[in-house]
């Protein structure tokens, strides 16, 4: 442990090094001055900037009366900083006043001790600032393990999002926004053959660790799910009861997932899906109508076995398809008649995907990083051999 004490009256220093090497606290340091104080730890001249490397004092004994700059004017400016102000302060004073006792709290300082110095309680003072300090500096640490491992988790969750697919007849991107470090969406697609793709949008209830759990889980079996299965109906099944093994019927909160499959037939122009509770997606046909993907079935994981109808709808000529997530509708006021009007009216135009409108539409906003819920955006163009733009 190093221990920095500041003072102006030499003696003083002495009197209090002596005790702490008494008690084997030897790795001292010592300052006359705020200003020398400021120099050991790392704080520029003008009180206003810290320099790059940390500081390894570990307790401060900085005396409250000092010419230039008393130490609670020292004390506030140490506070300023935030790889300092975890560093304990104890005041050592003459005063008595409780008013200047009281300021010196408010600036800062952790505890005070009073002149002349009575070793029991000095040593009581400083055992107990260095035991909170290092119970401090442990939680900052288990802390920090714990956003580097949020942050490596978000880069495997991200990993497995499916890249686009950019085929001459059918294209397919996404613009995703999580409302946390992890998140309970995702999508992912597959070609199947013979001109078919499957594509796949789930919202998973809640946020952050366990959720992205859940969702990790459903995106561990989905490719076998989906290739093997193929039909809408089928692959929702199966994702129902993969979601139900988890056992999770003990749980003081019930967690599901809203999901929307579709299998994209390129040749025979035909679309087959199954909405799992899920918004409903937004098929934009050339003639300028809309198609809504509005026939529901209950979200996957309520209940053990699900009653679901598959639609099909066929198109000709060009398309796209929007997919979202309720997240992307957390800036329009209203019902969700307001709210599909809204989409229909941003969404509508060229069947090309155009990442940056996207992204400035509705993912470039002022919304705090945490936000209510996750935002994500599926495009899907149908064509006749259109590139990208």
């Amino acid at each position: 442990m190093r221990i920095l004490i500041v003072d102006d009256n030499p003696t003083n220093v002495i009197i209090i090094r002596e005790i702490l090497k008494k008690e084997n606290y030897r790795d001292i340091v010592t300052a006359s001055s705020a200003m020398e104080m400021f120099e050991v730890l790392g704080i520029g001249e003008e009180s206003n900037e810290l320099r790059p490397r940390p500081s390894d004092i570990d307790l401060i004994l900085l005396d409250m009366m000092m010419p230039e700059m008393d130490g609670i004017e020292a004390c506030s400016i140490v506070q300023k900083f935030e790889n300092l102000k975890d560093i304990p302060i104890i005041m050592v004073t003459a005063i008595g006043d409780s008013k200047k006792l009281a300021e010196a709290l408010d600036a800062g300082a952790s505890d005070y001790v009073t002149k002349p110095i009575n070793k029991v309680e000095l040593m009581a003072r400083i055992r107990l600032a260095l035991r909170l300090k290092q119970e401090k500096d442990w939680h900052k640490e288990r802390d920090q393990r714990i956003q580097d491992e949020l942050k490596l988790a978000a880069m495997v969750q991200n990993a497995v999002l499916s890249p686009a697919i950019r085929d001459p007849l059918f294209q397919v991107h996404a613009i995703y926004k999580p409302s946390f470090e992890l998140a309970g969406d995702l999508y992912s697609w597959y070609p199947l053959g013979e001109g078919r793709y499957g594509v796949l949008l789930l919202d998973m209830m809640g946020h952050g660790i366990s959720s992205s759990l859940f969702t990790m889980f459903i995106a561990s079996v989905l490719k076998d799910t989906v290739t093997t299965y193929v039909d809408p109906e089928k692959v929702i099944q199966e994702l129902n009861r993969r979601f139900n093994q988890l056992h999770l019927e003990k749980q003081l909160v019930q967690y599901y997932f809203t999901a929307i499959y579709l299998v994209v037939d390129t040749r025979m122009k035909r679309i087959d899906y199954v909405n799992a509770g899920h918004p409903p997606a937004l098929f934009f046909r050339n003639d300028g109508s809309v198609t809504t993907f509005d026939s529901v079935c209950c979200p996957v994981g309520l209940f053990d076995k699900m009653d679901i109808e598959p639609q099909t709808i066929h198109y000709e000529g060009d398309g796209h398809i929007a997919i979202y997530t309720d997240g992307l509708l957390e800036a329009v006021q209203g019902g969700q008649e307001e709210q599909h009007e809204f989409l229909i009216e941003k969404l509508t135009g060229s069947h090309q995907w155009n990442e940056v409108a996207m992204q400035a539409m509705f993912f470039d906003d002022d919304i705090p990083q945490e936000r209510d819920d996750d935002k994500c955006l599926v495009w899907i163009t149908l064509d006749k051999g259109a590139g990208d733009e």
